[in-house]
Formats: structure tokens, sequence, C-alpha cells
């Protein structure tokens, strides 16, 4: 057996064993009686039952108690003067669109309009261009486009684009709101029984790629909203947290010119450099 493989089996059985040790400490510490296991057993069947291809219900699992935040965390250490980290999240879409940068990626949904213009740079503050920038959020009621594919709706409020030769980035689309994660399944009911809400505060999604870079998987979170100290899923960081700048009618960052108010949210991302190898 090569080394690797070997260190693998013995890291299972240490993390099995941890497991195991925690696990009857937790039950120890419980004393939960036949029937509480019973539902406990249920609990569990059922989350595994209500996983389709397009819902991942042990995610969500995951997600509600806090551990894929923990998980990122752990595997995310980023270095001083790189940006934060947060969960990836059920409605990412591989292989989205690729406009020009300034479009509008709205898809005509109504809502208020939203100026994008984000920059991409390394730790140090140094432009990275050519970076894959892809995004993705939900509508003005708080639903993402995958949510409506089975009623015949198409792709909108999320794109790939490449920054310019000043790392830059920049396009039009709406305000995102808040919105529950699933409660039709087990999940929900857990939530219910603990007296918590489903809610997750409105976000913008960025997952941004560059050679020698780690790829950084984050969101940028609405000031102002009323769920940003209570995130369902804890996702919520400080440094993740923009105010918007809202603008009456007239001239746009981009010269052109709208009839109507719009807001603008920017940022600056740093990425860390890649790991190298263990």
């Amino acid at each position: 057996m090569k080394l690797v493989d070997r260190l693998a089996c013995r890291h299972g059985r240490e993390a099995s064993a941890a497991l195991v040790r925690h696990l009857h400490d937790f039950v120890r510490e419980v004393e939960p009686t036949y029937e509480e296991w019973e539902r406990s057993v249920k609990f569990l069947t059922d989350v595994g039952a209500k996983c389709t291809p397009s819902r991942q219900e042990v995610v969500l699992l995951s997600d509600t108690l806090g551990v894929s935040m923990l998980i990122d965390a752990i595997n995310h250490r980023v270095p001083e003067g790189a940006s934060e980290t947060t969960v990836l999240g059920p409605f990412f879409v591989a292989n989205a669109p690729e406009p020009p940068l300034g479009s509008n990626i709205s898809g005509g949904l109504p809502g208020e309009p939203l100026f994008v213009d984000v920059s991409i740079r390394d730790a140090a503050g140094r432009p990275l261009p050519d970076a894959i920038v892809d995004v993705w959020h939900s509508d003005k009621d708080g639903y993402y486009d995958v949510q409506s594919y089975d009623e015949g709706g198409g792709v909108n409020l999320r794109a790939r684009f490449r920054s310019d030769a000043e790392g830059r980035v920049w396009f039009w689309s709406i305000v995102p709101s808040f919105y529950p994660v699933p409660t039709d399944g087990p999940v929900g009911d857990m939530l219910r029984a603990q007296g918590r809400h489903p809610f997750r505060p409105a976000h913008v999604h960025f997952m941004i790629a560059a050679p020698g870079f780690a790829t950084l998987v984050t969101h940028i979170f609405i000031d102002g909203d009323p769920y940003l100290d209570s995130d369902a899923v804890f996702g919520v960081k400080d440094s993740l947290v923009r105010k918007l700048e809202r603008r009456e009618a007239g001239a746009t960052p981009d010269e052109s010119v709208l009839d109507h108010p719009f807001a603008i949210m920017t940022y600056v991302f740093r990425l860390a450099p890649s790991l190298k190898p263990r």
C-alpha cells in the first residue's frame, strides 16, 4: 500500500474513533429514551429520503446546524489582507452565460436596478486581470432562477465575467431580497422545533478564480437587512457586509442615463495565493 493510502486509512480510523467518542459522550449527556432515539433515526431517514438530484437536504441540515460554515472556516484560513469566504450555497450553476462586461443580467425581471462594480486584486492590492468571476443572486422576492426551471423559467440573475486589464468587473442587475431556506422537509421541522426562523439575509454570490490563487467563494451581504444577525446558515461575516449607495434618476457610473432611481454595490476582492500541496 502506498504511503498516501496508509496515511488516508490512518486518518480515517482517527476520524471514526473521534466520531464514536463524541457521539457516545453526547448520548451519555442527553440520555435519550427509546422513543427519542427512534424519532432521531426517523429524522435522519427522512432527511435522506428528501434528497433528489435538485434538492440536497443533507447539505441543508449541515448548513442550518452551522457545520458547513465551520468546515469553510477550517479550510479557508486566509492570510491577512485576503477576502473572507463563506458557503457556496445550493443555487450555483456551472457554465453560466458569459455576457460582456456592463451587461444587464436581470433578464427583464422587475426590481430596483442595481449596478455592481467590483475589483479583483491580490492580497497586496495588485489588480488581477482576466480573473473568472461567477455571480448569482435571488430576485426581489427571494427566488433563484433554478427554482423556476420546472415551470419553464430561464436563466437570469447569474453570469460569468472576466475582469478587465485593471481587474474590474461591472454589470447591471436588480437588488436581491432575503429569502427562506426550504422548510417543507425534515430540516424545516427541525427549525420550527428549535424556534428558529429559516431566513437568509439578502446577498450576491461571487466565485472568483485566477491562476496562482485560491478560488474565492463568498457573498456580499446588503447592510440593513433584518436577518444579518440571525442568518439561518450562519454565513454572515462583518467584512462582507456593504451598504448600497442609492441614487436618483440621472447619470450612471457606466455613463448611461436612467429615468428612475437605482442602487450601486461596490467591493474590492483580494485573493489569497494558492496553497502549496503538502
